[in-house]
């Protein structure tokens, strides 16, 4: 069996290894992108009220979209973000959509607007 490498899969590996060590590493404490959103699985939400879509899971984010009530929104993820107190609920959980997230407090459901506990981003 070959084991070396074609110049393009050096070249991509020094181009990976290189973006690493520029950047820092892989931080643990970003949300997920987009790009990796898309190949989770997917699930139906629904806001009861209309929620904006945030670029991050922080409410002074940048403002993408709006998503309107009573509708149904594909998400892929939740994670942990801004701790959001409004009608009665408070709570720190955000709804990964393909570009952006949206507060929990605001769809219907569980905390989780039901997604599975196992669905972190």
């Amino acid at each position: 069996m070959d084991r070396t490498l074609s110049r393009t899969g050096l070249v991509t590996i020094s181009a990976v290894v290189g973006l690493l060590i520029a950047t820092g590493g892989v931080s643990q404490a970003q949300p997920a992108t987009a790009a990796a959103a898309r190949t989770a699985a997917a699930y139906s939400v629904v806001p009861y009220e209309n929620v904006n879509v945030r670029k991050l899971p922080t409410k002074d984010s940048a403002y993408l979209a709006t998503l309107t009530a009573g509708s149904t929104y594909t998400a892929y993820c939740w994670t942990h973000g801004q701790t959001i107190k409004d009608h009665g609920i408070t709570n720190d959980i955000w709804i990964g959509f393909a570009d952006g997230y949206s507060s929990a407090v605001y769809f219907k459901g569980n905390e989780y607007a039901n997604l599975p506990q196992s669905a972190q981003c």
